[in-house]
């Protein structure tokens, strides 16, 4: 109780369905309200409740760009009060000639894809299927593949029914949950870094493998894009590209993984990321006086 009588000068909702909550304490605490918006959760028009919450907060975060545009489509707000705020990449993630999970999980001398995101069925959008679609065609081109999934969740079983009715079972190993030791070595052992989802809100997989040194590749679709920055540091292609071809270009490439990693720690690394929050909450708490040029 002694918490609840202390000066409050902002409070963070993290999701939003937590924001009627923290609309009510910012209230009672007469504080500022600043709601976290991800990705799926917010792109459908939410409860009238939770629409309420929104727009009574100062301040909502969004991690990309097409959240941002779907929270000021039903949110009662000024557009100024929608900023956008990509997610950071942690420092542990960093490229590494270290191969020495490729004899453990029997890879040497393949080409390896990998894929890390939750397997739940309510996350099929993440497109393991398309990955798995796509191995037959690699193979009769040449390329000796194995396809890596780490994550867990109920929908492994699903999945690994699709890979055997496509034929290449003996080809994906579903690893599931994995320590960040072996999670950062996955990423850099791999060749090819693909998530064809078509529901990220931003896909913070992708800057991992990217700053561990591994290219990336996703859909053109929703927040992979702010995520691949429009193709500059990954790679994006349309739903209806063939995904085949876009997998065997990047294995005939031969990326340098420190350059990927230097480019993606300038722009999304922690301070990057610490000195965008703190920008936007002094100009919150009106201790920033802006500077216009011009």
């Amino acid at each position: 109780m002694t918490a609840f009588y202390q000066r409050t000068d902002v409070v963070f909702c993290g999701h939003l369905n937590m924001a009627p909550l923290a609309w009510l304490i910012a209230r009672l605490k007469g504080a500022n309200l600043v709601v976290q918006m991800h990705g799926i959760e917010a792109w459908p028009r939410p409860s009238r409740l939770r629409r309420a919450a929104t727009g009574a907060a100062d301040l909502v975060f969004c991690v990309s760009r097409y959240t941002r545009a779907c929270v000021v489509g039903w949110a009662d707000l000024a557009p100024e009060r929608v900023v956008v705020v990509p997610d950071t990449v942690a420092k542990g993630f960093t490229s590494d000639n270290s191969y020495q999970l490729c004899a453990a999980w029997g890879v040497e001398g393949k080409r390896v894809l990998l894929t890390v995101g939750r397997m739940a069925s309510s996350e099929r959008y993440k497109g393991h299927d398309h990955v798995i679609a796509a191995i037959p065609d690699l193979v009769r081109r040449g390329h000796d593949i194995v396809y890596l999934i780490i994550g867990e969740g109920g929908d492994s079983a699903r999945v690994e029914e699709i890979a055997r009715k496509v034929g290449v079972a003996e080809r994906v190993r579903f690893l599931g949950a994995v320590d960040q030791e072996r999670l950062v070595a996955a990423y850099r052992m791999a060749d090819l870094f693909l998530m064809p989802s078509a529901g990220e809100g931003f896909g913070i997989a992708f800057l991992e493998a990217m700053a561990s040194g591994t290219p990336a590749l996703g859909f053109d679709v929703a927040g992979a894009r702010d995520a691949l920055v429009e193709g500059e540091l990954g790679t994006l292609i349309s739903e209806e590209d063939d995904l085949p071809d876009a997998i065997a270009r990047f294995l005939a490439k031969k990326p340098d993984p420190r350059a990927l990693s230097q480019a993606v720690r300038a722009r999304f690394g922690r301070e990057v990321f610490q000195a965008q929050v703190n920008l936007a909450l002094q100009r919150l708490l009106h201790r920033y006086e802006p500077t216009f040029i011009g």
